[in-house]
């Protein structure tokens, strides 16, 4: 026993309240941040090549219907649906740089030279396909998401010539 003000309790109440409060501190903690950050944007918004669109706004691109809204994580997040109308509303300079700050996740672009990449002595082209905004843990990256036949191009636009060449793929010999 022992006494704590006026009151007299035993030693393994006062324990079991000392362990369940820290239990109550340690889950706030866990779900706190997390819950905070969801709920610090409550209006929500998502990008789509540095212009912002409000929760719920919908736009067209490659064929496709965008409508933004939010992830399980709280994330603003494109959802693709099949479109009508093969006219985009919005710009789509294609997956030409990092999506990271320009793009929310579940955004779609065709693929450019940024895109290429190298297996041995050969380039593979970048533009073969289109891809999608993915999170990677430090932000998003293009992820391939399919043939670039699924996206229809509006009229006079298309794939852009490449800017690179086969000869930045030459094999370093290894020692």
């Amino acid at each position: 026993m022992e006494t704590v003000g006026n009151q007299t309790i035993s030693v393994s109440v006062r324990r079991r309240g000392i362990a369940a409060f820290a239990s109550v501190v340690a889950v706030a903690g866990t779900l706190g941040p997390s819950a905070g950050v969801a709920s610090a944007d409550a209006a929500g918004s998502c990008l789509w090549a540095d212009t912002s669109y409000t929760q719920g706004a919908t736009v067209g691109a490659g064929g496709w219907t965008f409508t933004c809204d939010r992830s399980l994580t709280g994330d603003a997040h494109w959802n693709r649906a099949v479109s009508g109308s093969p006219t985009s509303s919005v710009t789509n300079p294609g997956a030409a740089t990092g999506p990271t700050g320009r793009f929310s996740a579940g955004a779609i672009q065709p693929g450019t030279s940024y895109n290429d990449y190298c297996v041995g002595d050969q380039l593979v082209s970048g533009r073969d396909s289109v891809y999608e905004a993915v999170p990677d843990g430090h932000g998003l990256r293009w992820h391939p998401a399919g043939s670039i036949t699924q996206w229809r191009f509006d009229q006079g636009d298309g794939t852009a010539p490449a800017a690179r060449s086969v000869s930045e793929c030459r094999a370093t010999p290894q020692y």
